[in-house]
């Protein structure tokens, strides 16, 4: 494995650009929504026109909910420094077990990183909840799977 620290920055960057290109995406589609909304014509069919406004609001509040996490998630990302070294599982930390290897920034999901693959998770999540506090050596469990923590920086 390459220098933990580096990796710890190449995972933390690969989240950010995940998490940029989601706010994008849902600035784009909100524009979509928007400008799909404006365009809507009163029609003879009143009831078609009425329905039609009703998706283009539920559209616009789900891209606007999405906007709203992603942000959210960028934040918190910007909060973590992956250069700190890290003795227990926590935020910025990069958690290496039996099971799996993670990141602990948000809930992002599968990364790659050269030929590995990694987890950004929460502390929020469930494995996130199980690997907290925990420190290298230590055990746990986790859907009723023992795991052991086997390096932790």
């Amino acid at each position: 494995m390459i220098d933990p620290v580096i990796l710890k920055k190449q995972l933390h960057q690969a989240c950010l650009d995940i998490v940029l290109q989601r706010i994008e995406n849902a600035r784009e589609a909100l524009e979509a929504a928007r400008d799909a909304a404006n365009g809507e014509t009163k029609s003879s069919a009143g009831d078609k026109y009425e329905t039609g406004r009703a998706m283009m609001q539920q559209e616009q509040e789900k891209s606007h909910m999405q906007l709203m996490e992603s942000t959210r998630l960028k934040n918190e990302l910007l909060t973590i420094s992956p250069e700190k070294k890290c003795e227990k599982a926590e935020p910025g930390s990069l958690v290496i077990t039996n099971l799996g290897r993670f990141y602990i920034s948000g809930g992002i999901g599968k990364l790659k990183v050269g030929q590995e693959e990694f987890f950004a998770i929460s502390l929020a999540a469930p494995i996130g909840k199980a690997l907290s506090g925990k420190r290298a050596g230590e055990e746990g469990s986790f859907q009723n799977r023992k795991f052991r923590i086997i390096q932790i920086a």
